[in-house]
Parts: C-alpha cells; sequence; structure tokens
C-alpha cells in the first residue's frame, strides 16, 4: 500500500496543488464513495495530514464511513470553487485501512485539539481510515494552457499540455 509519503515524493507537484487547494478552502475536500447498491455518493469531509499519513476522520456514524466499512475505495476532490481552476485542481483515488491504533488516536485528538480547539480527547474513534493513494491526477493553467498532472505508484509523475 501507497503511503502519504510515497504519494507525496512520488507526485511532487500533485502533492503540492493538493495541498495547496486543501489549505485555501479551510481543508474541506468533497469524498467519493460507493453505495450499497453501487451508485456513486459525494460528501464533504476535511482530510488531515498527520504523522505523515492522510486521514479520512469525520463524524461518526455517517453513510460516507458506512461506504467506506463496505468498500474501501474512495476518490477525494479540492473543493473547486474556480471555474478557470487558476488556482489548479486535485484528485487523489485509493483505498483506506481502518488503524485501530488507541495510543495514535488520542495523538490525534490532542492534535486537534490543539490544531481548531475540537476536543475529542479521550474519547473513541468507531472507524480511522488511513488512506492509502492508487492514483492522482491534477489540473493547472500554467501560461494559458491546461497542464494535466497524472500519477500512479511505480511509476513516474507525468504531465500532459493541453493547447
Amino acid at each position: 500500500m501507497t503511503s502519504w509519503t510515497d504519494f507525496t515524493a512520488g507526485a511532487p507537484r500533485i502533492s503540492a496543488i493538493f495541498t495547496r487547494r486543501h489549505a485555501a478552502t479551510g481543508k474541506l475536500c468533497l469524498l467519493a464513495t460507493l453505495r450499497a447498491d453501487g451508485s456513486p455518493r459525494i460528501s464533504p469531509i476535511e482530510p488531515r495530514v498527520f504523522e505523515d499519513r492522510l486521514w479520512l476522520i469525520g463524524m461518526p456514524d455517517t453513510t460516507k464511513f458506512h461506504d467506506l466499512h463496505r468498500d474501501p475505495r474512495f476518490c477525494l476532490h479540492t473543493a473547486t470553487v474556480d471555474t478557470q481552476v487558476g488556482d489548479g485542481d486535485a484528485k487523489l483515488f485509493g483505498t483506506v485501512a481502518d488503524v485501530r491504533d488507541t495510543d495514535l488516536h488520542q495523538r490525534f485528538a490532542q492534535d486537534l485539539f490543539d490544531d481548531i480547539g475540537l476536543d475529542l480527547r479521550g474519547g473513541t474513534f468507531d472507524h480511522f481510515y488511513e488512506a492509502h493513494p492508487t492514483g492522482a491526477s491534477s489540473v493547472e493553467i500554467v501560461d494559458g494552457h491546461m497542464e494535466v498532472g497524472i500519477w500512479k505508484p511505480g511509476q513516474d509523475e507525468r504531465v500532459v499540455r493541453r493547447t
């Protein structure tokens, strides 16, 4: 499985666009999952990078986490507000793994409290999903041309320039 660190090393351009857009939207992204009937679901989520790993954590007992429990595949898209994608746009594709490490959960809760004041310290997490990218793409306008970044594990990141 590919880690967040592997992704950022293998796809520096796409990860930079993802990180920039993630920060610009207050950490808001859109998460695509698969419903029980196979149809897609889009849900807002605020993924967090913690201890060099990307986490998809949120309000317990929500349908998006039921979806991931049943089928770990996802697509994570930076929230696009500019139709001209002047600041870029990125998508991550992958799978999640539910990490059952209570010490990690408490370190995460402390970090969350220190960062935004949300106090989940001492609580338990129903699901604690680590994201493992299996691919990524980005769009960026450079010198008036669209540049599409493409990455898969084990391959070099590449850019296709559209004129």
